[in-house]
């Protein structure tokens, strides 16, 4: 088979396509031929080692594919034998054609949800309901999501939307920011520009912020604490696009009468993988979609991530095996 082997840590380059002996499934296990791979941009860390691979290298890497169940290992159902799911790993294996993965770590897609869509949607959908139950949205609400035309930001503005919450959105550029003004939200503000946050209280008109969807971390949240909603302001932490966590002490956050949660690490994994089966009941009622900036052959995954890492994609990329 084909497949994308980590040969050490590094730049793009460091993901070198391979012709390797099919994979065959252990017990408990299932062998799927992928169509459609999601490259996720916390894969960008792990390639880069920001985070640690979870296997000796070199090593076939990838987190996620999404295809057709075609072999079965021992023990498990025989129902499952030709299915379409989304598999999920243990952080490597899934850039290749043939995907081994454990029984309970794939998703079934529903009828009407394409495969292409289904891997696209799931890892920002999970997340993005996650998020939502955590934050415990009521009606009339007002939430910032930050990079709100990310695979996950933009996921949280068409829930936060159809909750009757207001959004307000942060996007990288004009283009961005039509992208999450499309998936609803009602103004978006170019977290690219040094004076932002000045500029959300002028969209607050004298109001507050109840929810942040904080996806940058570093410095980006300091600016914006006087615009959160005092004593009931919720911060949900979860990403850390400007490079590091959110760069707050505990005073910040007293003194304002805010909470902040640290949306990472294993228990949250567990959350988010709790919501695997709902993000895909979702986009197929079409209450979730992401776009979809490119689909490119699998020998091509150095450039996939070269175009997340650059910010140049306007959606979900896609390696086709």
């Amino acid at each position: 088979m084909r497949a994308i082997v980590m040969t050490t840590t590094g730049a793009p380059e460091v993901l070198a396509p391979r012709d390797l002996d099919d994979p065959a499934p252990a017990a408990g296990q299932v062998l799927v031929r992928a169509s459609a791979v999601p490259v996720l941009y916390p894969e960008t860390k792990v390639r880069a080692g920001a985070f640690p691979f979870p296997a000796p290298l070199p090593a076939v890497f990838g987190f996620q594919a999404a295809g057709t169940i075609v072999d079965l290992g021992a023990g498990v159902d025989p129902a499952l034998l030709g299915a379409r799911v989304v598999a999920a790993t243990s952080g490597f294996g899934a850039y290749a054609e043939l995907v081994a993965a454990d029984q309970d770590s794939v998703t079934l897609i529903p009828d009407g949800l394409g495969t292409e869509a289904a891997a696209a949607i799931q890892m920002p959908g999970s997340v993005a309901l996650a998020l939502i139950a955590t934050a415990a949205l009521t009606p009339g609400e007002t939430v910032l999501v930050e990079a709100g035309a990310t695979g996950v930001g933009s996921c949280l503005v068409q829930l936060c939307a159809a909750r009757g919450v207001r959004v307000i959105a942060t996007a990288g550029g004009p283009e961005k920011a039509t992208l999450a003004r499309a998936h609803g939200a009602a103004a978006v503000l170019d977290h690219a520009t040094p004076d932002w946050a000045d500029r959300l209280g002028e969209v607050l008109s004298g109001g507050t912020v109840d929810v942040v969807f904080d996806s940058i971390g570093g410095e980006s949240l300091t600016p914006l604490l006087d615009h959160v909603t005092p004593l009931r302001g919720r911060i949900l932490s979860y990403g850390w696009l400007a490079g590091a966590p959110a760069q707050l002490g505990a005073a910040d956050l007293i003194l304002r009468g805010l909470t902040l949660t640290g949306c990472a690490g294993a228990a949250w994994l567990g959350t988010v993988a709790a919501q695997r089966s709902a993000a895909l009941d979702a986009a197929a009622r079409g209450l979730l979609s992401v776009d979809i900036d490119a689909t490119l052959p699998l020998d091509a995954a150095a450039e996939a991530h070269r175009k997340l890492e650059d910010r140049a994609a306007f959606g979900a990329v896609l390696l086709r095996p």
